[in-house]
């Protein structure tokens, strides 16, 4: 069998509103319990982020949801709409669908009524998700099963983070001083979760004037088979480490326990994260006999700048440093936008004008709902 090489062609995103700067926040997301909250600064002065992107007015009125968002960025791919009528696969990633079903993929569809009838895959998850969507898209172009897809990552997190959906502060400020993973289970999302949503165009053919990425290689894996849950929304998790579904509590409980609020167990994350996403690295290498020196840009999606330092730290540990002045990310200027991140990235270094012919970029996106990773090598050409 014949497989065809599979480009990124155009990329694009969407990202609703005005920045909100970090004194801003609570004027979107409300006040908890009226009073300001006591653990932002602590989070906020880890998490390194200045800005982000709310799909909501100030008081927090929703003006986009989702799939409006990850509609506006597949139309941001494209100068006339008509362009659509080429496309024969929609994949569509995001861990904050606006409903349990249908699936977020034919929302978006539904919108894109110039398609006409195509290919909709949805995969779900977290972070990861957007990933998948790339990957199958990827695929289906490979294997000559589709000559033209589009990929999307997106996120609109901002309606569970709203005052409303939060009973009452992180506590024991005193320990969030001490060990910052402490900011990271409930609080912390409110200050470091964004909007928006990112697109990318794929191809069996490169453009003929201009850049393009030739997609090498995904490679993904789950470690879920030995670790438990680290993040998660809509359950609760037993001392035995099992979650129980939000469809075992009745409605009081739904609400008086928060279960459809995101939280997430700082203890693994903190053991867990970092140690994974090298096993993975290290593997990869070993497989696809890849040496990260030869690397020009390396964009790892950040949950948080305090990351940064642990990577960078363990791939020297291990003999596969990689400079910082070849690391690229945007988390400080759009926020933690979960799936659509690494679109986000794609899409600011493709225009920076900074890319050049034969250049290989790495990609990054770990997933710590229950330890899942995805890399990705690209080549400009």
């Amino acid at each position: 069998m014949t497989f065809s090489q599979v480009y990124i062609t155009r990329t694009a995103h969407f990202l609703p509103n005005a920045p909100v700067s970090n004194d801003d926040i609570e004027a979107y997301l409300g006040l908890i319990n009226d009073k300001p909250s006591r653990s932002r600064r602590i989070v906020l002065r880890n998490n390194g982020i200045k800005r982000r992107f709310y799909a909501l007015e100030k008081g927090g009125k929703t003006t986009h949801n989702n799939a409006e968002l990850t509609a506006l960025a597949v139309r941001n791919l494209f100068v006339q709409n008509s362009e659509l009528e080429q496309v024969g696969l929609l994949a569509c990633g995001t861990s904050s669908p606006d409903q349990i079903m249908p699936s977020h993929a034919v929302m978006v569809h539904g919108l894109l009524p110039e398609t006409g009838a195509i290919e909709v895959v949805s995969p779900s998850g977290n972070c990861c998700s957007g990933m998948h969507a790339l990957k199958f898209a990827y695929l289906a172009i490979k294997t000559g099963e589709a000559t033209t897809a589009i990929a999307t990552g997106s996120e609109r997190t901002s309606g569970i983070l709203r005052a409303t959906g939060f009973e009452e502060e992180a506590k024991h400020l005193n320990e969030l001083e001490e060990n910052p993973y402490l900011a990271f289970e409930k609080d912390f999302l409110r200050w470091m979760l964004s909007d928006g949503a990112g697109a990318f165009l794929l191809s069996n053919k490169k453009n003929s004037d201009g850049i393009s990425l030739k997609i090498e290689w995904i490679e993904s894996a789950s470690f879920a088979y030995k670790v438990e849950t680290c993040m998660y929304q809509g359950s609760d998790k037993n001392s035995d480490g099992k979650l129980k579904s939000y469809m075992e509590f009745s409605p009081e409980e739904i609400a008086q326990h928060s279960i459809l609020s995101m939280k997430q167990d700082v203890k693994l994350l903190d053991k867990h994260i970092v140690e994974l996403g090298y096993e993975k690295l290290y593997s990869i290498c070993e497989k696809k006999n890849l040496d990260v020196k030869e690397i020009d840009y390396f964009l790892p999606h950040l949950s948080s700048e305090f990351f940064r330092k642990k990577i960078a730290d363990k791939l020297e540990e291990k003999g596969m440093g990689i400079p910082q002045h070849k690391w690229f990310s945007n988390l400080t200027e759009v926020g933690n936008v979960g799936a659509a991140s690494a679109y986000l990235m794609i899409d600011e270094l493709l225009k920076s004008g900074k890319l050049k012919p034969g250049e290989k970029i790495l990609m990054m996106v770990p997933e710590s709902s229950r330890f899942s990773y995805v890399y990705a090598l690209l080549t400009v050409c």
